[in-house]
């Protein structure tokens, strides 16, 4: 089973940013979209970014956008997620999550959290006022 590790939660200010990263275990393994997810407690996980993999198309959800960056990391199977002027509304647990099976190039479906097959165990961001 592939394992997703996230790294990089923390607490921060509002207007800090903050740096995730996600690699899977295997490298080789073949993903079609990875990307991710937030949740609060009580509410449903919410579709933050994803990344296509071949092709590097990129889908925000519509409270990141211009704030967040997702991009490819260093090796094959990761990505970073670079969260900018944050606000205490961002406060949540941060999912990482990947696809093996091909996503709509027009982005429908990747803000469903059944269109993805792995994911981590999350990391807490927590933006203080």
């Amino acid at each position: 089973q592939l394992q997703l590790v996230e790294s990089g939660g923390g607490v921060v200010q509002a207007g800090d940013s903050l740096r995730l990263s996600c690699a899977a275990s295997d490298r080789t393994f073949s993903l079609s979209v990875m990307g991710w997810f937030r949740q609060v407690p009580g509410l449903e996980r919410q579709f933050v970014a994803g990344l296509k993999w071949n092709g590097g198309l990129v889908y925000y959800g519509d409270s990141v956008k211009g704030r967040f960056t997702i991009s490819r990391g260093d090796a094959k199977n990761s990505v970073v997620l670079q969260m900018n002027s944050l606000t205490p509304e961002d406060t949540a647990v941060y999912y990482c999550t990947a696809s093996s099976r091909p996503l709509a190039w027009d982005g429908t479906g990747w803000s469903s959290s059944g269109s993805y097959d792995f994911w981590g165990q999350g990391v807490q961001v927590m933006v203080s006022s």
